[in-house]
């Protein structure tokens, strides 16, 4: 019986494209470099198939155009689709990841507080137990130093106010924010314990749409927003000035 021939690719498909992207949210493959399908094959050592669905993959996503008898073509930032959370974990693993948060961060503040303001006037019973339940597992889990737990939590938490809000556009939108939370935790933009005044603040939140207390829902949300900037901004001027 002859033997099938081994695949010639040493990667998955979906860790060539995770190569390929992170390359061109970190500017190793600047915007209007072209890309060659056996270029890439022989330089990264990956089948054809494999580089085709990866350039077919990041064409969609904006990052990639192909142009006839040209080849693939790096394109500029403002073409690329940045609300798809993988060109947001690629961008967030860039040496711009603080901007990147930051931007997150604004159009979460123009979101998820209004969220909770809609939220507290449309919550169901059921719901709104539900939440102040969240919250205080939230709690517990920092208090806890649980960080694992608390990251999931706090997932949890912020897609529940954005689904109660009774808005399905807002709702659609908690991947973005699940990626600003892992985001930050993965690349060290958090304090190690949870400050007390974040805690309290997802506990108002919860509370306030609970009782349908909508501008006072909106002001913590706003407040939380901030806070997760500030902290991201004094934790990286600390690491910025750290010799180590």
């Amino acid at each position: 019986m002859q033997t099938p021939q081994a695949e010639p690719s040493r990667d998955s498909p979906g860790s060539f494209l995770e190569r390929l992207g992170l390359a061109i949210a970190d500017g190793t493959l600047p915007p209007r470099t072209v890309l060659r399908i056996d270029e890439l094959e022989a330089e990264h050592k990956v089948a054809r198939s494999v580089v085709r669905e990866a350039t077919k993959v990041l064409c969609s996503m904006g990052m990639l155009e192909s142009r006839r008898r040209l080849g693939t073509v790096v394109q500029e930032e403002e073409c690329w689709n940045l609300y798809d959370p993988q060109v947001i974990r690629w961008r967030l693993a860039s040496p711009g990841r603080l901007d990147q948060l930051r931007a997150l961060n604004e159009l979460r503040g123009a979101i998820e507080p209004q969220a909770a303001r809609l939220a507290a006037g449309r919550i169901s019973l059921e719901d709104g137990s539900e939440l102040v339940s969240l919250a205080a597992r939230l709690w517990a889990a920092g208090q806890g130093d649980k960080q694992e737990q608390f990251l999931t939590l706090d997932i949890e938490f912020h897609a529940a106010v954005l689904r109660t809000s009774g808005n399905p556009m807002f709702s659609q939108l908690h991947n973005l924010v699940r990626e600003v939370l892992s985001g930050r935790t993965e690349h060290g933009l958090v304090p190690h314990l949870p400050h007390h005044e974040a805690l309290q603040l997802h506990v108002d939140v919860a509370s306030a749409i609970q009782r349908g207390e909508a501008e006072a829902a909106h002001a913590a949300m706003s407040r939380i927003v901030e806070q997760s900037t500030q902290e991201m901004g004094d934790i990286w001027s600390r690491h910025q000035g750290d010799p180590a």
